[in-house]
């Protein structure tokens, strides 16, 4: 039914397909899935304090506003993350700027944050927190016309907005698509940003009596030496978490292939062994206990326990939700369920 269905909306541009596709999941989602959506693989994981339903999740980018989280949820993950969000909406880059590689499994983006803003978004999540029964984390970044001096004043911002209906916060410092972001994640800007959003999680905590884990997201394309710093840095910082990876620049996987040449992050089955060895590269260097959310290139359930395997607690899925549809969550969860039993509680 699915691969009719994509076939479909592949005929489409594909942010119409996108629209189109959480929409028709919301309908379904309001009238009722049962019957249409298998039930969700119950397998609870406690990671950064939080009880996950299982362990494959939605990651940011498919749903940026909060839109369509009962049409998502009711497709069996174990937690979504919404997001990118920015303290005021902005159009993103112009189109088109959303590039599909089917014969290589894998799309490129270079959307650049486009969103409706913290506030609607916010909206959007108290509209439904009490219809929806798994971990919400929100993605936060910085508008594209905030200076990079002052990145800082629009994550504790969103941090700020978010705090009282988030579950867990990620800190985008990884996108390629907002010029200069990705100089965030290095030296005195990184631990100064995230001291600073520390600061005011501890803040919020204090008015509110309620931790609210603050994760960081981090790029595949860093060297070896930059990885071990950039562990080292939120180690020390004492972060609550690390999701990796974001998309890639390295588009020489798709070399030959229609719009590897556009500019933007690659995601999908190219960037599936980088992310895997930044997950392994993680795990080494930060010992058992950090908690690793991984994402990147999982288009399998076989990928999602090799993630795990390599030191993942959770896993998110984005490409392979477009090219493999709604069974890939049931199938990557009962995978995990039977292969990578949870044996300890990272709270």
């Amino acid at each position: 039914m699915f691969s009719v269905l994509r076939r479909l909306l592949f005929m489409m541009p594909p942010e119409r397909a996108h629209d189109l596709a959480l929409g028709s999941m919301d309908g379904l989602a309001r009238i009722g899935a049962k019957g249409v959506m298998p039930p969700r693989v119950e397998d609870e994981r406690r990671v950064m304090g939080l009880p996950f339903r299982n362990a494959v999740g939605l990651s940011a980018g498919l749903d940026k506003d909060g839109d369509h989280i009962r049409g998502l949820a009711a497709m069996g993950f174990g937690f979504v993350e919404l997001g990118t969000v920015t303290p005021r909406g902005q159009p993103g880059n112009p189109t088109p700027r959303l590039f599909r590689l089917p014969e290589r499994e894998a799309l490129i983006n270079r959307l650049g944050f486009n969103n409706q803003g913290v506030d609607h978004l916010c909206q959007a999540v108290r509209a439904v927190r009490d219809h929806v029964d798994i971990p919400i984390g929100i993605n936060i970044g910085k508008n594209r016309d905030t200076p990079l001096e002052r990145a800082s004043e629009d994550y504790c911002h969103c941090l700020r907005a978010v705090h009282g209906i988030a579950d867990y916060v990620v800190v985008n410092l990884s996108s390629p698509n907002t010029p200069g972001l990705r100089s965030l994640q290095a030296g005195n800007e990184l631990i100064g940003l995230v001291q600073r959003l520390q600061d005011e999680q501890r803040a919020l905590q204090a008015d509110g009596a309620r931790h609210v884990p603050l994760v960081v997201k981090i790029a595949p394309d860093l060297t070896d030496d930059e990885l071990r710093a950039l562990v080292d840095a939120l180690l020390d910082c004492g972060i609550d978490g690390i999701t990796a990876t974001n998309t890639t620049i390295d588009h020489s996987a798709v070399s030959g292939s229609r719009h590897a040449e556009e500019t933007g992050g690659l995601s999908g089955a190219p960037l599936r062994a980088r992310a895997t060895e930044v997950v392994r590269q993680v795990r080494r260097q930060a010992g058992p206990d950090l908690p690793i959310i991984a994402v990147g290139g999982i288009m399998t359930a076989a990928d999602a326990v090799e993630k795990m395997e390599a030191g993942a607690d959770l896993v998110q899925i984005y490409t392979g939700l477009i090219y493999k549809g709604p069974s890939l969550v049931r199938e990557a969860a009962a995978n995990i369920r039977d292969h990578c039993p949870a044996s300890r509680d990272l709270s």
